[in-house]
């Protein structure tokens, strides 16, 4: 595996033939039990090119590990009626979303389904802001006590370096440097996994959504400011450090306002949420400063100033996409955040810059997320369930708190 780059979908892993074998048949087991149950080990057999033997052991370690049960038998007209596998529904992880000034933490099984959630407003400093979090945590876990917790998965608009598990670019919240991973373990005592909220995103459909088959994908999260994620033949690409996908930070005006970066005329200036309210504020001097869920209601009851702020949101989003095209060419832009809820408004605007500016050929093919409210959330879950199994797990660098760098 490249240095740089997370694998991602299971589906597309290539059977291994060094001493990693094992791990990463393992990791296509499990996946292909998630993505056909209820299954037979036959079937197993079949769908991963693996010998029925291979494919009875890592089903018995799953059962061990209590990953998968097993449930009633396929009727067959002759011959042994085989036993059909699913995955635990009763392993569960913690999850939780991170924005800038609040969190929904979650309780998800492993089949994506949101089991319970809490809203928890959250300080700007971040050791109180994660004592809140935590009390949270503790609340749900007590409420389920039918269930096993594996894990934590933790999604935040930041970029995290994988070899330290911690923050290296974070405008808000501004926790750069911060043990979120080691302050959360130490209370719940469970293993913690964090992951930059697109990526989370990207990773919530390639587990649970309907990505079969794209290997070239790129999601662009449109909040407070623009995340990118990068699927490049299979993988997620993490990048030096982490920071791979950092497009919102890639100025197309030189001259335009100061972003959150420090540099001038960022694409996230143009395309944010931010920059829609940005934008209505400029054409209603004299207006109250109101939320991005007010602005894109007042689009739905056809307020004028409303309409003409957020289409140049959508003609600068459609726009700064030719940096992601020229780029990396993808056959699929995923779009979630925001704007995501008044797409029947604004995707055509999108759609129309972005044909527009297209270096060469047929533009990629632009959709939303399957789940708009709930990937960031089931993307930190599977960023946990991913981490905790098999070939990942065993590879992962030993974590760093803020220590190692003193």
């Amino acid at each position: 595996m490249e240095k740089g780059a997370l694998r991602s979908d299971l589906a597309y892993a290539q059977l291994g033939s060094s001493e990693i074998a094992r791990d990463i048949n393992r990791d296509i087991v499990l996946e292909l039990i998630r993505s056909s149950q209820p299954v037979a080990r036959a079937d197993l057999s079949r769908l991963s090119g693996l010998q029925p033997s291979t494919v009875s052991s890592i089903v018995e370690q799953l059962l061990n590990e209590r990953w998968i049960t097993e449930g009633g038998v396929v009727r067959r007209p002759r011959g042994r009626r085989p036993t059909l596998l699913s995955l635990n529904d009763r392993l569960v992880m913690l999850a939780v979303d991170i924005r800038p000034r609040w969190a929904v933490v979650a309780v998800i099984d492993l089949n994506g389904r949101l089991l319970a959630r809490q809203d928890v407003l959250l300080p700007a400093d971040p050791e109180p802001a994660i004592s809140r979090i935590l009390d949270s945590m503790v609340d749900l876990r007590q409420r389920h006590p039918g269930h096993v917790f594996e894990g934590i998965g933790m999604s935040l608009p930041g970029r995290i370096d994988p070899a330290t598990h911690l923050l290296v670019l974070a405008p808000n919240p501004a926790w750069v440097g911060y043990d979120i991973c080691g302050t959360v373990e130490r209370r719940m005592e469970l293993k913690v996994e964090i992951n930059n909220a697109a990526n989370a995103s990207l990773l919530s459909e390639l587990w649970f959504g309907r990505m079969n088959g794209v290997r070239n994908a790129v999601l662009v999260s449109i909040v407070e400011g623009i995340g990118v994620a990068i699927l490049a033949n299979g993988q997620i690409l993490s990048g030096l450090h982490g920071l791979a996908g950092e497009f919102g930070h890639i100025p197309i005006d030189p001259q335009g306002p100061v972003c959150v970066c420090g540099k001038r005329g960022c694409w996230e200036v143009y395309a944010s949420s931010s920059a829609a309210l940005r934008f209505y504020a400029e054409l209603t001097p004299a207006s109250s400063p109101i939320s991005i869920q007010g602005l894109m209601q007042l689009t739905e009851e056809e307020d004028e100033h409303a309409l003409r702020a957020v289409a140049k949101q959508a003609e600068y989003i459609g726009r700064g996409m030719r940096l992601i095209t020229a780029a990396l060419a993808p056959e699929m832009i995923l779009i979630a955040g925001d704007l995501a809820g008044s797409w029947h408004r604004f995707g055509g605007i999108v759609e129309e810059e972005l044909r527009k500016n297209m270096l060469a050929g047929p533009p990629p093919r632009l959709t939303l997320t399957t789940d708009v409210e709930l990937s960031r959330l089931r993307g930190a879950a599977a960023t946990a369930l991913q981490r905790h199994s098999g070939y990942y797990s065993s590879k992962q660098p030993a974590r760093l708190g803020p220590e190692s760098f003193s």
